[in-house]
């Protein structure tokens, strides 16, 4: 239960006898809205998983006065997987996973890394979150020169693991110049979208007031990251276009959108031509008002907001349209337009996600272990309650509600913002010695490391059959020996890709995206 003060975990129910319909999940929904008490529930948030759906839109019949919500989080998730199956980015982050996978595999290799990086570890991508292998590839970016002089060193060369085929794979990777172009390609893609993914996935300050902003401002920050040339970032709003509409975009985030004052003084010329936001501003107002008088109540104070009339025009009033979280500045200055206010503190005290919901199941697990497997349901329950609300009650204690959200990493530019993504022939290499002319260009091309050629299928099948032919029994059994493993190796590379990209389909169930990177 998340209100305006913070997050509470209220209790779970069973659901192991029950078959996870749209009408089931819909029962038990409207049950707990029942004990909560309709007047007390603004939305509900759930993922994307098609019952849930089909729960929610059931739930808002029901319940006229409520809204349900995807879980933003959820959304944005999908939204960089599908991202990741852009063929470019799709092949970079195959190489990276594959990379980091060698080198924490191999225990040689990895105290060889640790050598060459002041012990900083690279990020290992996890299966069932998506936005782990953005983090994978901006700590290989970051450690881009270390890893680049560890595969060039006389320690790793005269190592076994050099030797290797996948030691070989792995010098490869690090040596191709297209790899780290292609790395800051997907860095400038995913970047932004990750950045508001952190946004929405926190549970100390509401997000519902920043989203649709939020969302603006990362599309912008890839466009100037890719000079403006839509050829290179067409397919990226593609995808952020058809998840927005289909998924994220929500009457509640167009509300909280125009009622924070930080953004509408600023646009309201443009916010008041948006059809898409003021629209949902209205369905909101409908939805939330209890009656048609305090409807019309609430669009005559509309009014006085918009020509910033009464206490929203003093100074200090002014002053904290940027200081303070926009639901404390309408408790503190919009006295004045009561039904408005209401309105106002019930949108922007909002959470965009359900993640405070699932970072709970990680309190189930530790509690029913395999020593603790025959705990009853309501001992279970009663357990999770202490041990996750007093955590829950020690993390807001540190809480400022004041602050508001800043969105200005969203659009800032990191140095691989900024950092080049041409095509081989084109890249500008950097220098190996700050006091020599030699280029790891130069150290690419002399060991070989490139982009593979590309054949098609018969042609492939045509330059095995002519090189078997031309060989002895003994040499055409090495052959196709050697055909055999390289084969095995993209095999077991797409199927470890494919594994972390599962789940793609926009009605399918995730777990929560815990972003925080440690270093060991």
């Amino acid at each position: 239960l998340y209100g305006k003060k913070k997050t509470m975990f209220v209790k779970s129910v069973d659901a192991s006898e029950y078959t996870k319909t749209g009408e089931k999940v819909f029962e038990l929904l409207n049950s707990f809205v029942e004990e909560i008490g309709e007047k007390n529930v603004v939305q509900v948030v759930t993922d994307n998983g098609s019952n849930y759906v089909m729960a929610g839109k059931i739930l808002q019949t029901v319940r006229p006065h409520l809204f349900w919500t995807p879980c933003a989080a959820h959304c944005l998730d999908l939204m960089l997987e599908d991202i990741g199956k852009i063929p470019k980015v799709k092949r970079v982050i195959q190489r990276g996973i594959k990379l980091v996978g060698y080198i924490y595999n191999h225990t040689l290799t990895l105290n060889t890394m640790r050598k060459y990086t002041n012990k900083v570890e690279l990020v290992r991508h996890g299966v069932t979150r998506f936005a782990t292998t953005f983090l994978t590839l901006q700590r290989l970016h970051k450690l881009k020169a270390n890893l680049r002089r560890m595969f060039t060193s006389d320690e790793w060369l005269q190592s076994k693991g050099a030797k290797e085929p996948k030691g070989k794979k792995a010098t490869e990777i690090v040596l191709m110049p297209t790899f780290w172009s292609d790395v800051v390609y997907a860095l400038k893609a995913m970047g932004p979208i990750v950045r508001v993914l952190r946004l929405v996935d926190n549970e100390k300050k509401p997000a519902m007031g920043y989203i649709y902003e939020a969302m603006e401002r990362a599309k912008e920050a890839i466009q100037n990251s890719f000079n403006h040339n839509e050829e290179k970032y067409k397919d990226i709003f593609a995808i952020v276009d058809r998840r927005w509409d289909c998924q994220l975009h929500h009457p509640l985030h167009a509300a909280g959108y125009y009622l924070n004052p930080e953004f509408y003084y600023k646009n309201s010329t443009r916010m008041d031509a948006d059809d898409e936001v003021v629209d949902g501003l209205f369905k909101c107002i409908d939805r939330l008002c209890e009656n048609n008088d305090i409807v019309d109540n609430v669009h005559n104070q509309l009014a006085i907001y918009k020509r910033a009339g009464g206490r929203f025009d003093i100074p200090a009033a002014v002053r904290a349209r940027v200081k303070m979280a926009p639901a404390e500045w309408w408790k503190m200055y919009g006295g004045h337009t009561p039904h408005l206010q209401i309105v106002a503190i019930k949108v922007l005290s909002l959470t965009c996600s359900s993640s405070g919901c699932e970072r709970n199941w990680s309190t189930f697990e530790h509690i029913h272990s395999k020593k603790r497997s025959k705990l009853e349901h309501q001992k279970l329950q009663d357990l999770v309650f202490i041990k996750y609300n007093q955590a829950l009650q020690e993390r807001f204690e540190c809480q400022d509600p004041i602050d508001p959200i800043a969105l200005n990493e969203v659009d800032d530019n990191n140095e691989w913002m900024l950092g080049e993504e041409n095509d081989e022939d084109e890249f500008e290499d950097d220098l190996v010695f700050d006091d020599d002319v030699l280029t790891w260009r130069d150290v690419a091309q002399a060991s070989g490391a490139g982009e593979p050629l590309k054949y098609t299928r018969r042609q492939t099948q045509v330059n095995k059959t002519s090189t078997i032919a031309s060989t002895s029994k003994k040499d055409k059994g090495k052959k196709v020996m050697e055909v055999l493993e390289d084969e095995d190796d993209d095999v077991e590379e797409e199927e470890e890709y494919n594994s972390n990209a599962s789940g793609s389909d926009e009605f399918e169930g995730e777990e929560d995206f815990n972003l925080d990177e440690e270093e060991d």
